[in-house]
C-alpha cells in the first residue's frame, strides 16, 4: 500500500475531516483523465456539487481537496434549504495546456464515471470548468447541470452566485454597523473572475469603493476598462488585506485565504467573499472573532450558484433562483444573531443549523 492510498484511507475512516459515504478514484488511459469524486452525505437527497479542474501538486492533494470540498457542499446545500446532499468533482491537471479535443475526450470519459453513480451524484461547474464544459459532460450523463440554455440549461450560475455573496454582505453591514447600505463602503475583492467581476458591478451599482487583485492581470484589466472610477488595483492579495480603511474583504479566489499569517493583519471588519473552504484550519474562525472582524460563513453566501444548479434540474426559471438568492440575506442575519446568542463564531453557528437539519433528514428515514 503507497503512502497516498493510505492517507487517504485514514482521512475517509479515522479523521473528523472523514465520514464520507463515497469517494471514487477515476482513470481513462486513453483520454488521459485522472479524477476523484467525493460525496460526503445524501441525507437530504442525492450529492450535488461542481468539478474542479485544477493542476494539483500530488494525488494526494487532490484528494483532500475533494473530500473538504464535498463536506462544505452539504452544509452549503442544507442551508440553502435544497433537497441535496454534499459532493463533488476534482479533475487533476491543467486546463489551460489541455488540447480542445482532448479535452472532449477527457469530459467525455470523466461524464461516463458520473454517469456510473446512478445519479447518486450530480454534477455542475467549479474553478476551471465551463458551461461548455457541462454541455460536454451531458452527452454522458444526464446528471449534469450548469449547461448552456441551448442545451436544456440555465447557463452561468457565477450570476447567481455573486448576487448571493452581494446580499450577504448587506446583512454583514446590516449587523455589524446597523445598516445594510454599501454606499460608501470600501470592499477589497480578490479574486475578480467568473464571480468577482459580477460582484464588482453589485457593488459599484450601490455607490461601493472597490479595490481588486488576480494573478491574472487580462482580469484585472477588464475590470479596470469596466469602472473606469470607483475601482483600483493593488499587486496582491497580501497588500489587499491591509489597505486602510477597507470595510469588507472579499476572498473570491481559492479557499484557505484566511490562516495564521492573513487573519493577523486584516483591516476589514467584515469577511464575506465567494470563495469555497476560506478558513484554513479549525480556530481560525474564533481568531477572527477575538479581532472583533465579523465572518460570513462562505457556504452560506456562496450558495447562489448551487441554488441555481439546483433549479435546473426542476426546469430553470431565473425569477425564482433570484428570488431564493435573496434570501441569503435573512439566512446570515439569522445566523449572526444564533452566534450571538450561543456566544460562538458564526461559523459555528451555521455548522450547527446545517447539522441539525441533516440529523433530522438522516432520522426521518
Amino acid at each position: 500500500m503507497t503512502d497516498v492510498t493510505h492517507g487517504v484511507l485514514h482521512t475517509l475512516f479515522h479523521s473528523e475531516q472523514g465520514g464520507h459515504e463515497q469517494v471514487v478514484l477515476c482513470q481513462d488511459r486513453a483520454s488521459g483523465l485522472k479524477a476523484v469524486i467525493a460525496i460526503h452525505s445524501t441525507a437530504l437527497g442525492p450529492a450535488l456539487g461542481g468539478t474542479r479542474f485544477y493542476p494539483y501538486a500530488t494525488e494526494d492533494e487532490a484528494v483532500a481537496d475533494a473530500l473538504n470540498l464535498a463536506r462544505g457542499m452539504s452544509y452549503k446545500n442544507a442551508m440553502a434549504g435544497l433537497d441535496h446532499g454534499g459532493g463533488k468533482a476534482v479533475i487533476i491537471g491543467d486546463p489551460q495546456k489541455v488540447q480542445p479535443s482532448q479535452r472532449t475526450e477527457l469530459l467525455l470519459a470523466y461524464g461516463r464515471f458520473v454517469a456510473s453513480l446512478g445519479g447518486r451524484y450530480v454534477t455542475a461547474c467549479d474553478v476551471g470548468t465551463y458551461v461548455a464544459d457541462m454541455d460536454v459532460v451531458a452527452r454522458e450523463c444526464r446528471w449534469t447541470t450548469g449547461r448552456s440554455p441551448q442545451n436544456g440549461g440555465a447557463g452561468d450560475s457565477s450570476v447567481l452566485t455573486a448576487f448571493g455573496v452581494y446580499q450577504g454582505m448587506r446583512a454583514s453591514a446590516q449587523h455589524q454597523w446597523g445598516d445594510p447600505s454599501l454606499r460608501g463602503r470600501t470592499v477589497g475583492i480578490a479574486g475578480v473572475g467568473k464571480v468577482g467581476h459580477h460582484l464588482v458591478d453589485h457593488l459599484r451599482a450601490e455607490g461601493a469603493e472597490v479595490v481588486i487583485t488576480d494573478v491574472r492581470e487580462e482580469a484585472v484589466g477588464r475590470i479596470l476598462a469596466a469602472h473606469p472610477t470607483g475601482v483600483r488595483a493593488v499587486a496582491d492579495t497580501a497588500t489587499l488585506i491591509r489597505v486602510e480603511n477597507l470595510d469588507i474583504y472579499a476572498p473570491c479566489a481559492l479557499g484557505g485565504a484566511l490562516n495564521d499569517d492573513t487573519v493577523p493583519v486584516l483591516t476589514a471588519e467584515v469577511v464575506c467573499g465567494a470563495a469555497n473552504n476560506q478558513l484554513a484550519h479549525p480556530g481560525v474562525e474564533k481568531d477572527l472573532a477575538d479581532r472583533g472582524i465579523l465572518y460570513a460563513p462562505d457556504y452560506v453566501v456562496n450558495a447562489g450558484g448551487v441554488i441555481q444548479v439546483a433549479d435546473e434540474l426542476h426546469g430553470f426559471d431565473f425569477d425564482r433562483c433570484k428570488a431564493k438568492a435573496a434570501k441569503i440575506y435573512d439566512t446570515a442575519l439569522a445566523i449572526f444573531a444564533r452566534a450571538k446568542t450561543d456566544g460562538i463564531p458564526p461559523a459555528a453557528a451555521a455548522d450547527r443549523i446545517a447539522e441539525q437539519r441533516m440529523a433530522e433528514a438522516r432520522g426521518a428515514h
